[in-house]
Parts: structure tokens; sequence; C-alpha cells
């Protein structure tokens, strides 16, 4: 059967009835939103640039201001643009970064309720490449952050709370130094559910504080050399270490499933 299907009726006149199935129309503010959005994308409308206030893009469209105004509400939750009120303020083009991949899979692992070894698995997966790519491609700048990193969790009187939040920021200064967006955007994802997920002296004692330590250092200094492959070899090393104390002491201890802002 189609949409559209010709029923004779019997009575002879040659007559039919036409029958439709319900149809769907899209609201004006999404058809709105996705030629707005298509012109970001294909990089029509540029970083930072403006876009026509509200009653010039009313007379334009010829749509109501609510319909303009909940098409620009859709592209700021896209994160596509963001709107500033004040008199200097409108609503200015930005593009996604490595934040809106970061928060798409964060969705993804709390909707799933992914498990703590499938989040270990992916880093180990994914992490060495990324300081292969950060021995290739690091700054001074990228250096600099990862020295930062390892002066915090070095310091052994600090809290679990900073040593963890340190131990982000070094991974995370890894996967930024490797200059690739996306590789970036799932290690911070991964790195803030494991953070939550092992925020437990269960799983981070003095002995796992000095060891990770040493091992940041070691690889920021195979960063530093632009030594790729050995980059990769100690990174491979930390990660399934990590991951390998970590899982043990799972085993002994009931953990809930990671909740991520």
């Amino acid at each position: 059967m189609t949409s559209a299907d010709h029923v004779a009726t019997g009575s002879g006149s040659g007559r039919s009835q036409l029958r439709l199935t319900p149809m769907e129309v899209p609201k004006a503010s999404d058809v709105l939103a996705n030629e707005l959005r298509e012109r970001i994308l294909d990089g029509e409308f540029a970083e930072g640039m403006a876009l026509p206030p509200e009653r010039e893009l009313v007379a334009q469209t010829r749509m109501s201001r609510a319909t303009v105004r909940e098409a620009l509400r859709i592209l700021q939750v896209q994160g596509l643009v963001r709107i500033k009120a004040g008199r200097a303020g409108g609503t200015f083009v930005q593009r996604p970064g490595r934040d809106a991949v970061a928060r798409s899979v964060s969705l993804l692992i709390r909707g799933q309720q992914v498990r703590l070894a499938a989040l270990l698995e992916t880093r180990e997966a994914i992490e060495p490449f990324c300081a292969r790519l950060a021995a290739r491609n690091r700054t001074d700048e990228d250096l600099a952050r990862l020295e930062e990193a390892n002066e915090e969790l070095a310091d052994e009187t600090s809290s679990l709370a900073r040593f963890l939040q340190a131990n982000v920021d070094w991974h995370l200064g890894v996967a930024i130094a490797s200059h690739n967006e996306l590789l970036a955007g799932l290690m911070t994802a991964l790195s803030r559910a494991i953070y939550t997920s092992t925020e437990n002296e269960r799983f981070v004692d003095d002995k796992v504080r000095r060891e990770t330590a040493r091992a940041h250092r070691s690889i920021t200094a195979a960063i530093r050399a632009r030594d790729s492959d050995a980059a990769v070899r100690r990174m491979d090393r930390h990660v399934s270490a990590y991951a390998k104390a970590v899982l043990e002491v799972e085993e002994r201890t009931e953990i809930p499933v990671p909740d991520i802002d």
C-alpha cells in the first residue's frame, strides 16, 4: 500500500476515494535552525560573527519573533551560537570544539551506564596514539601544561581530590598536545568518567600516586624529546598498569555507575 491509494466505491459511478496517510510538517523553528546550522557548518558564517538581530531575521524570513527565538535557542543548545545580553549583545557564531564531543560522549556513558572496565579499555586503545601525536605536534605551551600537572602530582601532601584533578589535567594535556580535536574530546569525556569512578582511596593509595607521578614524568620526557615510539610504549605501559590495579580493586568492592555532569 502507498500513501495514496485509489479504492473503488463499488457504486459503479467510476468515482474513487483518495486516502492519504497523516503527514508530519516540520516546525518553522526547526526549518530556520537547520538553515542557519548548515550555513555555520559550511563556513558561510565565520567564528565570532554576529548573526542579524532578531528583528532583521523576522523581516528576512517572515517568521514570527517567537519562531526566530526558538530557532536561536536550538542552535545555542547545540553549541553553535552564544547569545550575549545587553547593548553590545547579540547572537554570535561559534564552531563546535572538543567540549561538544565531550558532552555527547558523556551523555552516552551515562545513558548506557558504561562500565568502568569499558572506560579503561577505551583509554588503553586510544591514549597511546594520543601520546604519539603529542610527541610529534607538541608546543612549548603544551609542555608547560604537562609540567604544571606533574608538579601537582608530585606533591605528596596534596589531597586526593587535588591529585585526581592533576591526573585528569595531565591526561587531557597529552590529548590537547596531539592537536587532534576529536581525540581531545574523547579523552575529556573518558577522563571525567574515570575520575568520578576512582575518586576513592580504595583505588588510589600512596603507592599508586608515586607510580603515577613517575610514569607521567617519563612520558612527558619522551614527548619533550619528540620520541614518539618511546611515548607510545610508556603510555601503553602506564594506562595498562593503572587499569589492572583499578580493576583488581573493583573486583573486591562494588563500584557505582559513573555520574558525569
